[in-house]
């Protein structure tokens, strides 16, 4: 059903209308209107690709060899990317599962070409003008042999069918958790406390409860705010069982075989296989950091739960000595410490930060720090709903790139916040990025949490969308991961600065702004609970690290192990790993990377101190860091913006606030 179309929904349809329409960079995002169209595509995407490696292979290695070789990155893009995309949000489950059996089939073909000799000893070859030709080769050279490019052949042969089956196994995963459908039933009274615009309009049974999925925009108000706990038991549970035992199984054989992989090269576990190309390097240096940071945040997260104890006491009644603080009562009632310290519900924030009108703010931040226009067009994309924004160069006018935004949560959608690398630039082609941006927001606003992750996703999509590099391979966040995060993570914080809030309403004149004391008091209240946060984050990444040093990965018993082993402890018969998409893709033992990205985000912020939104120092930021991509190393990337070496003093600093 065609929701109904608000007044401001209107007001901004309006107005991009009456702006004038830029032209939109070629190519588009394809039409996926049938299975039989996507059926097609990937035939004759297929085909033409295995044409390009014939005639790379065939191609004299001479000047122009890095560029021909870039090319089939750019063929790749426009050709996989966005099938391999579409499976993700598509609204019709047929064209999905589709799609999906499309991927496996790329999926064969990447796994040949990064086994592909022929290229590879013709990469070695390549003549290389500059620095930037030889940062290409190099992490190019290092995909070859990442896909055992270099191994004898019986044991290439069966990197390539663990390659294949990985694929296989991480699609099969999320898809058990995107089509599940989940859903808990509730009475009125359970939902005491709840919004009503979270469930007013929700389907019922025939019982007629309410009926809530587990998407983010029914999930995070009901933890929040239902006074009954065994309704928030209920929602607990079943967000925390997601994928089921089926995905445990799943992962376990995930883990297993990336062990045997790791195996093949020569190495005794897949976190140090995984490492070595990236900032930390090995899995020693990872724990190590991890260490530091469960030392300082430890005893924090045990004085909280007591905090968290004392309110469960006085909200039910019960003795202190007797009251136990259970999974789902850690957000409610931290909120309740929120609200009863520093005045803070984060519900309070939805009128001020209606959607659509949030995005536009997010985005007038970046057009006003990076010297950037966004500019709404209209374009038939894979849901009515979908937005397409053409980004522009606000000093030339020149179109630079595309976005595509996917707001709003509904059934087979991707149910959490990412962005999508759809094409990386080229500028020896004149190639302009695209990203699509998919969120599952609340329609009637956000919280002002919500609006950070809203600033953490287009960051995302900002990276890729300024990038300003020679070869399409190295573009956007082509970055190493445990630093691809830090220019998403840096904006998070820009939510809470008097300054940048105020360009809300040069976007939404009525929209009502938002109080000085709100945010003030919503700043301190986020120094509250760092001691529970940062303790999840280190639990998630040392599990990570831990089942990917397993000789034997078992999933289950070793996170009720180690979640057993914090404050809050495990709650038998919940399956958490089997939800936890992340480490079955492509943060599986690399997910210490939020950490490690986060350290290097609060380093860069420090340059944005005196006015986050600085013109001056935005463009140098957009230059150094987001143009540059891949190009040069993420390290060297941070010296070049701050001027000096990175360090962690001003993430340590944080963590004492």
């Amino acid at each position: 059903m065609k929701p109904v179309l608000t007044a401001l929904a209107a007001w901004a349809l309006t107005a991009v209308a009456a702006q004038a329409q830029p032209t939109l960079p070629a190519p588009n995002f394809p039409s996926f209107g049938s299975v039989a169209e996507v059926q097609t595509r990937c035939d004759a995407g297929l085909q033409g690709a295995r044409q390009r490696v014939a005639q790379l292979e065939k191609r004299r290695v001479d000047a122009g060899w890095l560029a021909a070789y870039d090319d089939l990155t750019v063929y790749l893009e426009d050709h996989q990317g966005p099938n391999d995309f579409i499976l993700n949000v598509h609204p019709d489950k047929a064209i999905r599962d589709a799609a999906q059996a499309c991927s496996l089939r790329w999926a064969d073909f990447g796994s040949s070409l990064g086994q592909n000799e022929k290229l590879y000893r013709a990469l070695q070859k390549a003549p290389r003008k500059d620095a930037t030709d030889a940062e290409l080769v190099r992490l190019a050279s290092g995909q070859f042999e990442d896909s055992g490019v270099a191994l004898p052949k019986a044991k290439r042969e069966r990197a390539k069918q663990i390659l294949d089956k990985l694929i296989e196994l991480d699609q099969q995963f999320n898809k058990n958790i995107r089509d599940a459908g989940t859903r808990v039933a509730f009475t009125e009274a359970e939902l005491k406390g709840v919004p009503e615009s979270v469930w007013a309009k929700a389907r019922r049974d025939d019982q007629g409860r309410i009926l809530l999925g587990v998407d983010y925009p029914s999930y995070v108000p009901v933890m929040r705010s239902a006074e009954s706990g065994a309704a928030r038991e209920r929602m607990w549970r079943a967000k925390t069982n997601e994928g089921g035992p089926a995905n445990l199984e799943l992962l376990a054989q995930i883990v297993t075989l990336r062990g045997e992989y790791a195996a093949l090269f020569g190495f005794d576990n897949y976190v140090d296989f995984n490492l070595r190309r990236r900032m930390a390097r090995d899995g020693a240096t990872a724990t190590r950091f991890l260490d530091s940071v469960t030392g300082a945040v430890n005893e924090r997260e045990k004085a909280e739960l007591q905090e968290l104890r004392a309110a469960k006491a006085q909200h039910v009644g019960t003795p202190l000595e007797q009251t136990q603080v259970e999974r789902w009562d850690a957000t409610f009632y931290g909120e309740r410490i929120k609200l009863q310290k520093f005045s803070v519900d984060q519900n309070a924030f939805r009128p001020y930060f209606p959607p659509q009108a949030s995005l536009e703010f997010a985005l007038r931040i970046i057009e006003k720090t990076m010297g950037v226009k966004y500019q709404r067009v209209a374009n038939q994309l894979w849901h009515e709903e979908v937005q397409t924004y053409v980004v522009s160069d606000a000093a030339s006018g020149k179109p630079i790139a595309q976005m595509y935004v996917d707001l709003y949560p509904r059934d087979g959608k991707y149910n959490h916040a990412a962005v999508w690398p759809l094409r990386g630039s080229a500028t020896r082609i004149a190639r302009a990025p695209a990203a699509s941006l998919v969120v599952n927001f609340d329609r009637t606003g956000l919280t002002l949490d919500e609006v950070e992750t809203l600033l953490h996703e287009l960051g995302h999509a900002v990276h890729v969308n300024l990038s300003n590099t020679r070869y399409a391979a190295t573009a956007g966040t082509t970055v190493m991961l445990d630093f691809v995060e830090a220019p998403s993570q840096m904006l998070e914080d820009w939510v809470y600065d008097k300054q940048v809030l105020k360009l809300m309403q040069q976007v939404c004149p009525s929209c009502k702004p938002v109080p000085d004391a709100m945010v003030e008091q919503a700043w301190a209240a986020k120094q509250y609970g760092k001691g529970g946060l940062f303790g999840r984050q280190h639990l998630y990444a040392s599990y990570d690290i831990t089942l990917h040093q397993s000789s034997k990965p078992e999933p289950l018993p070793l996170w009720a192990r180690m979640e057993g082993a914090t404050p809050l402890g495990h709650v038998p018969g919940t399956l958490f790993p089997a939800g936890f998409g992340h480490i079955a893709g492509g943060y599986g033992a690399g997910y210490y990377g939020y950490l490690w990205s986060l350290v290097v985000a609060m380093d860069l912020r420090t340059a944005f101190a005196a006015d986050k939104l600085s013109p001056e120092v935005g463009q140098r930021y957009r230059e150094r860091v987001l143009g540059q991509g891949a190009q040069k190393p993420a390290p060297e990337l941070v010296k070049d913006f701050l001027g000096r070496e990175s360090n962690s003093q001003a993430f340590f600093d944080y963590l004492k606030k």
